[in-house]
């Protein structure tokens, strides 16, 4: 079988060789792409594998993730960050050869244990913000930062992975277009990425913030029934104070947290270093910054009403504008 049959089938079997990788078990699928765990031949030594779906080919914003998820991989080296090995087209083929990582996602730890501990959730987050200190330091911002794209090793060593929205320096631009299941969700989006800006390394640390509270409160601040009621909640809403929705919470820790999810980029920390200097020092956390929050978490849940006032008046006008075009049209073909 070749090698675009077996992609177009979306499932390489164990024992195929693709170029000069046995294929050993497929993975996951990720949003633009099937994962494999493989044997290298020539390096002798276990590697990933990850194939673009054969509808990306098609899809030029899909496929430039894919592309840009090489071009990344190929210029970072941390503890902290997946390694990419290489790169190569098999049959005209893209793909991309990583590091194979023995841990779990992130999302199974917060799954079976969160809340997490106080000390366990901050030395987490710590050694994620120093691997995301790096990509800034080299002109990587993530921009998907979640628990999906975190592995954590049986060391305790998280590991980031998926850089296809990463933003690069002179990069062109890639969006959500599609904010689907494959495109990841809206929970860790900052309100400058929900507006449509480019976002910088403080759009990094509002995800990274929305991860912190998560591990600590055992859920996101902000939940919904929609992709949209969540978006509007980050656009509009201030989380619930974290140490009245977890009381094993330290005030301080709270108010860190706080910080990193202030709406106005310019009320977070300035960069990676800041967060990590004030996670190491709680006791000189502004504790102000928590009289500013709602106190009541259903209170932040709840969409605002000038939100639907808004969707409704935006309906009516694209409502009334097709009926007047109609009449138009009417009237010009009489």
């Amino acid at each position: 079988m070749s090698a675009y049959a077996i992609i177009s089938d979306k499932m390489l079997q164990i024992g195929d060789q693709f170029d000069h990788y046995q294929i050993q078990a497929y993975m996951a699928q990720g949003g633009m792409s099937d994962i494999y765990r493989a044997f290298d031949l020539v390096n002798h030594r276990e590697v990933v594998i990850k194939v673009p779906d054969q509808a990306m080919l098609g899809d030029s914003a899909q496929f430039e993730r894919f592309q840009r998820e090489l071009e990344v991989m190929k210029t970072l080296d941390h503890p902290a960050i997946l390694k990419g090995l290489g790169s190569g087209k098999y049959n005209r083929i893209p793909y991309l050869v990583t590091e194979f990582v023995d841990g779990q996602s992130l999302r199974t730890l917060i799954e079976t244990s969160a809340p997490l501990p106080p000390d366990q959730a901050v030395s987490l987050i710590r050694k994620i913000a120093d691997g995301m200190d790096y990509c800034h330091k080299n002109d990587v911002i993530h921009r998907d930062l979640k628990p999906e794209n975190i592995l954590i090793t049986s060391e305790g060593q998280p590991v980031i992975m998926d850089f296809g929205l990463a933003l690069t320096k002179g990069a062109h631009r890639v969006t959500y277009s599609n904010l689907s299941a494959t495109m990841g969700t809206p929970d860790y989006m900052a309100p400058e990425q929900i507006e449509g800006q480019r976002g910088d390394q403080r759009t990094d640390l509002y995800a990274l913030g929305t991860i912190l509270y998560e591990l600590l409160a055992g859920k996101p601040p902000f939940t919904g029934d929609s992709n949209m009621v969540i978006m509007a909640q980050h656009l509009n809403n201030t989380p619930p104070r974290l140490d009245r929705v977890n009381p094993a919470i330290p005030p301080q820790l709270a108010a860190i947290v706080a910080a990193c999810l202030a709406r106005d980029p310019q009320d977070r920390y300035a960069d990676m270093p800041a967060l990590i200097q004030a996670l190491d020092h709680p006791e000189n956390a502004d504790l102000a910054i928590l009289e500013k929050l709602n106190t009541s978490p259903e209170s932040a849940i709840s969409l605002p009403q000038k939100q639907i006032i808004q969707g409704v008046l935006i309906a009516v006008g694209i409502m009334g504008g097709l009926i007047l075009l109609a009449f138009a049209l009417q009237y010009f073909q009489r």
